[in-house]
């Protein structure tokens, strides 16, 4: 049986749950599928980044696309938005959606996504979706509706041409942060304050990078992270090899982390 969103009539006093739809990184390192979170809360489901293995993680997981609300985008890397050009072809031409769907990035995110679908699918700009489909570009230090979602977001430091930035998203009276790709940055504590989870990229273990986080940099500032439960992904092979050791839960694709 597939993962059918949560019915609103059974959803009072139901918990938010986190399920690693891809825990990976953008090379397949362990077998991982790229970056993609599904998130069930009551009368929502939605997607924190979207990489381009994600219809394939869905369908492994029983998880109907159609049922998906919204799509939080951290930045432009094709391992972290990738699949919304195949989320969105599988809706306009197989499954022929009628539900709405929300799209919400950082600034530039729909003029992003539609050469994205032009890059890979070469005339799909002239489909139009038969769904209600808009986009919601999120001012870093604003917090924005999305849907019963409100997200926030801040500048990380990664490849400045992906706009890329850490998210925060509040649902349900919980509170999920998510680094996305960054090296240390103190936005990262503010994102995370008072939450119920930090998703913290872990690409490298004691090699400092201006891209990406490093696991001695994330246990140097540790206490300073006010979240209550952290849970690293993105972990390169030489992470993965050491995942024993390690003393934070290292995101494996398909663990379900429970709010």
């Amino acid at each position: 049986m597939g993962l059918d969103r949560t019915d609103d009539k059974t959803a009072a006093g139901a918990v938010v749950t986190l399920r690693f739809i891809g825990s990976g990184d953008a090379f397949g390192s362990g077998g991982r599928l790229q970056t993609c979170f599904l998130v069930d809360a009551p009368g929502v489901r939605f997607l924190i980044d979207c990489g381009a293995s994600s219809m394939i993680g869905l369908a492994a997981q029983g998880v109907n696309p159609e049922s998906i609300d919204a799509i939080v985008l951290t930045h432009f890397h094709g391992d972290h938005c990738g699949g919304v050009a195949f989320l969105l072809l599988h809706a306009m031409v197989v499954s022929r959606r009628k539900r709405p769907l929300l799209i919400a990035g950082p600034p530039g995110t729909q003029a992003h996504i539609a050469r994205l679908m032009e890059a890979l699918f070469p005339g799909s700009n002239g489909l139009k979706p038969r769904f209600d489909l808009a986009y919601v570009e999120v001012e870093p230090g604003r917090p924005s509706p999305v849907g019963k979602l409100m997200v926030r977001n801040w500048p990380a430091v990664h490849t400045a041409q992906t706009e890329p930035t850490i998210v925060r998203v509040e649902v349900s009276g919980r509170a999920i942060a998510y680094t996305g790709d960054t090296a240390w940055t103190s936005a990262i504590e503010e994102a995370c304050d008072g939450a119920d989870l930090l998703v913290a990229e872990c690409y490298y273990l004691d090699v400092a990078n201006r891209w990406h986080m490093d696991y001695a940099t994330l246990q140097a500032h540790k206490g300073d992270l006010k979240a209550r439960r952290i849970v690293l992904t993105h972990a390169s092979e030489a992470v993965l090899e050491r995942a024993g050791s390690l003393k934070e839960t290292l995101a494996y694709d398909g663990l379900v982390i429970t709010m």
